[in-house]
């Protein structure tokens, strides 16, 4: 046997998982898309759709198989979050666990809903980008335990969200290939988590040369149907958005 193979085999290796926080966006609140767990440790709570990722397999293909295989969804906006490896953080054993982040627009998900799977309304109790872990709730507002140290990941993916969305177009990936300004106003105070000037939202998002308007209108609204745009992903130096 070579000597470095030699070498790493006389250590025992810490487990190697990945976990996929995926959020959308559903009646003007952030919600998170969780698996109620079966089997011990931590059977009856909600916990991240995750898995071990495979030999010689790269760290996004194993988000991106996990959200396929436990979510049936595919072709998601995925960004690697965190690296969360206390030692007691599993008590099967020391499991290392590289955290990703998804966005993905409401109306995508009707497949993914099922026995298991359910969507759990984020409340955040801080401020700003302050961080700490977050409760997830039911439609009736009653708190869901959330196994492992998943409440810890929702909490630094907001924290996360909510340091970039200032100047990354991130918010757009939770809305459809179309939207209204007011859709996307929507979007940013539900992750800021705090109300935004309406008027001073919408010059800087039109003067931030990410939109494009479509030349059509909402449909089926009571009200006044508003313009429709569209995101332009080309524009890699976008203006402060917020």
């Amino acid at each position: 046997m070579e000597p470095v193979r030699q070498a790493l085999d006389t250590f025992r290796h810490p487990h190697l998982t990945v976990d996929v926080a995926l959020l959308t966006l559903r009646q003007g609140a952030l919600h998170a898309l969780l698996l109620r767990r079966r089997e011990h440790p931590f059977a009856g709570t909600f916990t991240l759709p995750g898995g071990f990722v495979r030999e010689h397999e790269p760290l996004a293909t194993a988000a991106a198989r996990v959200l396929a295989e436990k979510c049936d969804l595919h072709d998601v906006f995925l960004e690697q979050l965190f690296t969360f490896g206390a030692p007691d953080r599993d008590p099967r054993g020391h499991v290392v666990s590289v955290a990703y982040y998804a966005l993905v627009p409401h109306e995508r998900l009707h497949t993914a809903i099922g026995d298991d799977l359910d969507l759990l309304r984020l409340d955040v109790p801080w401020h700003d980008t302050s961080g700490g872990p977050i409760r997830a709730l039911d439609a009736l507002g009653t708190e869901q335990p959330l196994g492992f140290d998943h409440a810890e990941i929702l909490g630094t993916t907001m924290q996360r969200l909510r340091g970039k969305i200032d100047y990354a177009p991130v918010g757009f990936e939770l809305l459809g290939e179309t939207f209204t300004l007011l859709q996307l106003l929507e979007v940013h105070e539900a992750v800021l988590g705090r109300k935004l000037n309406k008027d001073s939202f919408r010059r800087r998002l039109l003067a931030s040369g990410l939109l494009q308007e479509t030349g059509d209108h909402e449909g089926e609204v009571a009200h006044r149907p508003a313009a429709l745009y569209r995101f332009l992903r080309s524009n890699t130096n976008p203006a402060r958005l917020a």
